[in-house]
């Protein structure tokens, strides 16, 4: 990304989270939501959720996440630097790892969590070697999908390096404080459903929601629905 603002972003005038980040230059409320985009994307499908997140008069800030360290604690350790004061971390996926890397790190500063079509287990070991055929793939040249050109092949092989070697921290999400929400599509082919479930009833303070009609990316497939059930929750810290 290196510097450059994004012609899709919602306002031309708002600061930069980061090199190619997006995020409020107004002190709105006292927290932050950090909006932490999953793997192949960039913080570009989060356009929808920060023009929705503004509207309600919220603090949204969508870092980049490529091109940071080789680890997902690496991750976290620098945005936890970026981003001052309160936050209420919102990962899709890889976005997700990040959320809880947050919360491992700084549980004070955490108020809440919401983890989208994300897992908090470590890869088991096939998944494990679906990554490393992904990241030989990457490095050969293929670019995935749904991926943006601008977005750089070896970044997107470092990323998955970081994901296939994360840290299990389902011990996270059974000790954290706070409201901890658990979204997923009903058409989600890597989460289930179930899984989803479960890993919010592992919560002190859980909550399920089931977005229909959405496959891995909620925020993208079902927008509306999705900002509603993200507002909502949200709600709760509004004074």
């Amino acid at each position: 990304m290196d510097g450059r603002t994004h012609p899709t972003s919602p306002e031309p005038s708002e600061s930069i989270a980061r090199d190619g980040g997006i995020g409020s230059g107004e002190n709105r409320l006292r927290m932050k939501v950090v909006l932490l985009h999953g793997w192949p994307l960039s913080e570009r499908m989060w356009v929808s959720q920060v023009t929705a997140l503004r509207n309600a008069g919220y603090d949204p800030v969508a870092p980049h996440l490529y091109g940071r360290g080789y680890s997902i604690d690496d991750w976290a350790a620098e945005i936890l630097r970026e981003v001052y004061g309160p936050i209420v971390p919102v990962g899709s996926s890889m976005g997700g790892y990040v959320a809880l890397a947050l919360a491992r790190r700084a549980p004070e500063r955490v108020l809440g969590l919401a983890l989208v079509s994300s897992r908090a287990d470590a890869d088991s070991w096939d998944r494990r070697r679906q990554r490393e055929h992904q990241i030989a793939a990457l490095r050969d040249g293929e670019r995935p999908e749904n991926s943006e050109p601008d977005v750089l092949l070896e970044h997107l092989a470092k990323a998955q390096e970081a994901i296939r070697d994360r840290l299990d921290l389902t011990g996270v999400v059974a000790s954290f404080g706070g409201p901890l929400l658990v979204c997923v599509g009903d058409r989600d082919p890597l989460v289930s459903v179930e899984e989803s479930r479960a890993l919010a009833e592992s919560a002190l303070d859980g909550r399920f929601e089931l977005i229909e009609g959405a496959a891995h990316f909620p925020s993208l497939d079902q927008p509306a629905p999705f900002n509603a059930v993200l507002l909502d929750f949200l709600s709760q810290w509004r004074t």
